[in-house]
């Protein structure tokens, strides 16, 4: 078995180094740390908080990246949630849409159910399913030079990316303004297409 690299990057750090300079991207976040982390960065109209829905948050990726094609459309989420989803991996490589990235945000834990281990902390490497599935770009990131490598990647409509980025296991306050399903899907549709989300 090969050797594991102890992860060192910070959540909060990764998350505010991906978002500082997202222009409109539209993101999608999966359940739980995914939402507080990215609400954490600073709350936005283009944010859709998917606080349920285990295992989706990669398949609203694809349909907004469908639908919006000259929008760039980030998924971060978490390897549980991932875990859950992989046949989406399967789906968006096959779609082969050029302005998708997914994000996972692997610390090897169920966080929100009592930090047991998720299997990518028995090897499984998420990064080489997404190859596998046709990803024409993907990687697994564990120090600060890779990811500050990657970022522009992320915004690059140049294929969909995958990336896995390795951080510890560090815990944080899990509070945000925003978790009524409804008002976040109606500011999201108002914010993406104006008067006429509503006609």
């Amino acid at each position: 078995m090969a050797t594991k690299t102890k992860a060192t990057l910070d959540r909060r750090a990764v998350i505010n180094k991906i978002l500082e300079k997202r222009g409109d991207a539209l993101v999608v976040t999966g359940l739980g740390s995914s939402c507080y982390d990215v609400g954490a960065a600073g709350d936005h109209a283009n944010n859709f908080y998917l606080w349920g829905g285990m295992g989706a948050a990669a398949m609203m990726g694809l349909g907004l990246a469908l639908a919006q094609p000259t929008r760039q459309v980030l998924v971060i989420t978490g390897d549980g949630e991932m875990l859950m989803g992989l046949g989406a991996l399967a789906t968006i490589g096959t779609q082969g849409p050029r302005n998708l990235s997914i994000i996972v945000i692997d610390n090897e834990l169920y966080s929100e159910t009592g930090m047991q281990p998720t299997h990518t902390a028995r090897g499984v490497d998420l990064a080489a399913m997404a190859k596998a599935a046709q990803f024409p770009r993907s990687a697994t990131i564990t120090t600060d030079a890779q990811l500050k490598s990657w970022v522009p990647q992320l915004y690059a409509p140049a294929g969909a990316a995958f990336v896995a980025i390795k951080v510890n296991a560090a815990r944080y306050p899990m509070a945000i303004r925003l978790r009524d399903g409804a008002h976040i899907k109606n500011r999201f549709r108002e914010a993406l297409l104006g008067n006429a989300a509503f006609d």
